[in-house]
């Protein structure tokens, strides 16, 4: 309630970008005070081969260029998936970019994977790894396609990036479901998918220390014949997971906020609980497909602690936030890591 108070006192009024910026380098700065204030839930499990510490984590998104991961542990999640990085540096879209649409706790963004590129962010993990937080991170590296790359190149565009980040990530995360990068969500198609995917596969199993789990991201808008068609490639090519699901192009009528409010925002995902009722349909519907073969990442819509329980009855392995962390405030992950318990 208090943070609810303070967001509508300062943040409501703040440019949203501006006021990521803020709570970022806040989170960024006070892993210390963290880790008195916010309770830790150890509840243990092995997915893919890697222990969790708890079975929700911060999806893709917040920390794009993995500048604050031990705060962001330090507040209760169990992991954390930096990211979108891209092979090349890149600016994003141009701002505005991000949009509130508050009554529906829900946020459209087209933030268009802005990052400092996969070099650097190896740079920053390998100095992280060397310390002692770093090493027992769970770090999950979400990666996609540098804008600039044409579609003909985009399979050696992702293993430059596999390239570089592998041997940091916990586990890998190919991104072919972001609908702000022009033609990616093309790459969904299992005739594009497939070359893609075994290319990234190849670097992820070669990698010198351990062979890295990979799991691909789907968006909610595919047809259900073409969530079917991905678990069976995911099952053929012998991935580890699937990530269900990124954000959504549609503009439900269901949403509260106001049409003429929603089409000022423009395109971009749709984020928040509103998904949640496709994110958890393709989830079962993997699931029924899949069987145990693949671990199933739930992701979308999740804003409370009845989410995470219902997700991981539905058949998730894990299940990761984002909105929810931006209305809900820092107590939020230490909330929901103990409902995954």
């Amino acid at each position: 309630m208090v943070y609810r108070a303070f967001f509508d006192a300062v943040f409501r009024s703040m440019d949203p970008e501006k006021a990521h910026e803020r709570g970022f380098a806040a989170i960024r700065a006070g892993r210390p005070v963290t880790r008195v204030v916010f309770p830790q839930t150890h509840a243990p499990r092995t997915v893919m081969g890697v222990e969790f510490p708890n079975a929700f984590g911060l999806a893709a998104g917040f920390d794009k260029n993995a500048h604050a991961v031990p705060g962001l542990l330090a507040l209760g999640f169990g992991h954390v998936e930096i990211g979108t990085v891209t092979a090349r540096a890149q600016p994003g879209n141009p701002r505005p970019r991000l949009f509130r649409l508050v009554e529906d706790r829900a946020i459209i963004n087209r933030m268009g994977f802005n990052n400092v590129g996969a070099a650097e962010v190896a740079s920053r993990l390998h100095r992280l790894r060397r310390t002692k937080v770093g090493r027992a991170a769970v770090i999950g590296v979400n990666i996609g396609k540098t804008k600039a790359t044409a579609p003909q190149d985009a399979v050696a565009d992702y293993v430059e990036s596999a390239r570089l980040l592998t041997p940091y990530a916990s586990y890998l995360v190919v991104n072919v479901s972001s609908p702000n990068t022009p033609g990616l969500r093309d790459l969904q198609a299992v005739d594009e998918l497939r070359p893609l995917l075994a290319a990234v596969k190849e670097v992820a199993d070669r990698n010198p220390s351990r062979r890295v789990p990979l799991v691909v991201k789907i968006a909610p808008d595919l047809a259900d014949a073409d969530v079917d068609a991905v678990a069976d490639l995911a099952l053929e090519l012998g991935l580890d997971g699937i990530s269900a699901t990124n954000t959504t192009i549609a503009r439900p009528d269901s949403l509260l906020t106001a049409r003429a409010t929603i089409d000022a925002a423009g395109a971009g995902g749709l984020s928040g609980p509103v998904l949640g009722e496709r994110a958890t349909e393709v989830l079962v519907r993997l699931r029924a497909r899949v069987g145990d073969r693949l671990a199933i990442i739930a992701v979308g819509g999740v804003t409370t602690p009845d989410d995470v329980r219902a997700r991981l009855a539905a058949g998730a392995d894990l299940v990761q936030g984002y909105t929810g962390f931006i209305y809900e405030g820092p107590a939020w992950p230490s909330r929901l890591a103990a409902a995954s318990a």
